[in-house]
């Protein structure tokens, strides 16, 4: 078992024991908390979006805050996962400070991109749930394999671009609406995408081998990395469409 997020990757279980029945974790479970989580997230967003029309769009403190915040929470969580009912949450919240800045910023320059951007990441979840169930995507070990290589490659990148911005450089085919920005901007959206497939195999496997129940905040909250990984592709990926116009 293996996926391309971080957060849930083939070792997670390797460790684990098969829980008691009343304590084992359930798909549904898993479901609850990940609408939890969402709640949180949302509630952040919320309140730096509004922070951003008050203040005039002075909102950097909360995108600072949310950032580093939302990664040091993450590295907590995926290296200690029975903190995952905490360390989680706080995520949520953290993460919710920076998209919500973020999309309020992006609106401002593109007004409607939010709405367009949050639509085609849940029409795009549920799409993808729906070709798992139904066994249209098949989960192989070769898929696996390309899925964590193409999201590997991607965030070394970014990494590479985000060095480079230190040098007054960058890797400009990332940022750019050309042809080529955009095509990229699309295989990105694509890996985000499928990762979501990953994801959904991981928490059924994680509940056939009878995983604790904290691993149900763990599976929900690795279902948020990758729900906000895609989302703020689909933002940069509408953006560039937008600037063409």
């Amino acid at each position: 078992m293996r996926s391309a997020n971080p957060a849930l990757n083939n070792k997670t279980f390797a460790h684990l024991y098969s829980a008691p029945i009343e304590n084992r974790m359930t798909i549904q479970g898993t479901v609850n908390k990940t609408f939890f989580l969402l709640g949180l997230l949302l509630i952040g967003a919320f309140y730096t979006w509004n922070q951003f029309y008050l203040s005039g769009g002075q909102v950097g403190i909360y995108m600072a805050v949310g950032g580093i915040g939302s990664f040091i929470l993450a590295m907590v969580t995926i290296f200690k996962p029975t903190l995952a009912p905490i360390t989680g949450s706080l995520y949520a919240a953290a993460k919710g400070l920076l998209l919500g800045a973020v999309s309020a910023m992006f609106e401002a320059q593109y007004p409607g991109i939010v709405i367009q951007a949050v639509l085609l990441t849940f029409c795009t979840l549920f799409a993808l749930l729906i070709a798992y169930k139904s066994r249209l995507i098949e989960v192989t070990e070769n898929f696996k394999l390309g899925i964590a290589a193409a999201t590997g490659g991607i965030f070394m990148l970014y990494l590479v671009s985000f060095i480079m911005s230190f040098f007054g450089m960058s890797l400009g085919f990332i940022h750019s609406s050309s042809p080529i920005g955009i095509g990229f901007s699309l295989i990105v959206v694509v890996v985000a995408a499928l990762n979501l497939v990953m994801d959904f195999d991981f928490i059924e496997n994680g509940a056939e081998r009878g995983a604790p129940k904290y691993m149900e905040w763990y599976g929900a909250f690795g279902l948020i990395v990758t729900l906000a990984w895609l989302y703020l592709e689909m933002l940069r990926l509408l953006a560039k469409l937008n600037s063409r116009r």
